[in-house]
């Protein structure tokens, strides 16, 4: 039960990639639409979870290599840049795409620091990451 629940939570908080989502007047994700990489992402997953519980013991592998493709994406996307630095020029533009986005880490103009959002979508990712071994 509780390997659906976080299959079903980070399937749900991925969805805000593909519309917008907001907590009150605050954008917590600027959905990209349904003609977007995070919309082929989004079907990924979801092809995942249908191969998890109906080709199984396949399925449990086909699952574990999307998360891990999407895992290694987010990582060069955000992590990367927080852990080893980025350009000035990519910090900017960074800061500039997710300017309005909830933060509980200020932006910073010397290190990419990853929104609200993006880091409950990485810890989503990781847990639904582990739970694809139990």
């Amino acid at each position: 039960m509780t390997i659906l629940l976080v299959q079903v939570t980070l399937w749900i908080w991925f969805l805000g990639c593909t519309t917008t989502y907001r907590i009150g007047k605050h954008l917590l994700v600027e959905g990209m639409g349904v003609k977007s990489a995070e919309f082929v992402m989004l079907c990924l997953y979801s092809i995942g979870l249908v191969s998890f519980y109906f080709i199984q013991p396949v399925g449990q592998w086909i699952l574990l290599a999307i998360l891990m493709l999407w895992f290694i994406v987010q990582f060069f996307c955000h992590w990367y840049f927080t852990l080893f630095g980025a350009s000035e020029k990519k910090i900017k533009g960074y800061n500039e795409c997710f300017r309005d986005s909830v933060r509980i880490f200020p932006m910073s103009e010397k290190r990419l620091i990853p929104d609200l959002y993006h880091i409950v979508l990485h810890i989503l990712i990781l847990a639904n990451i582990a739970l694809c071994f139990l």
